[in-house]
């Protein structure tokens, strides 16, 4: 088994009892570095990351599972991390996004919904000499390379 599917397992074990927490990514860096990057439905406290890196330091320290020095980050995803698991897209319903598709296009929107086939977001068309119009469009995820949300300080 190698590092990383350890490690999921470790975090997913130490959040069983906690629904509100998810795993969002988990990633062994060259140089040592090892990231676990955790959200919830409401946040991550910095308790919930600590007890996190305790248990999974632990369980690969008694294991032996990494033989070289490393260092173990937890942490929740910054404000400029792409989102990665639908459980982030819905937390961030009625969010604006920016969105990255395949084909080179971007798309900035309300998001509306999210499901296991895409996102709806809601987009201000602006057409030059005409009012903007609203539409709703939907994405499939296999076409976004890459979603951010948008923070507004309004």
């Amino acid at each position: 088994m190698n590092v990383e599917n350890r490690v999921i397992e470790l975090v997913e074990e130490k959040i069983a009892e906690r629904p509100d927490l998810f795993l969002v990514d988990v990633q062994m860096h060259g140089g040592g570095l090892l990231t676990v990057l955790i959200d919830g439905d409401n946040g991550v406290a910095i308790t919930d990351c600590v007890a996190i890196s305790r248990h999974v330091g632990f369980h690969l320290e008694e294991e032996n599972t990494i033989e070289q020095a490393y260092n173990l980050e937890v942490s929740s995803p910054g404000l400029d991390m792409p989102l990665k698991s639908l459980r982030q897209y819905q937390k961030n319903i009625s969010r604006s996004l920016n969105v990255k598709l395949i084909d080179g296009s971007k798309h900035e929107g309300k998001l509306l919904a999210a499901d296991d086939s895409g996102i709806t977001i809601e987009e201000n068309i602006k057409e030059k000499g005409k009012k903007a119009s609203v539409i709703q469009n939907v994405i499939p995820f296999a076409d976004i390379t890459e979603t951010k949300v948008l923070v507004s300080f309004k």
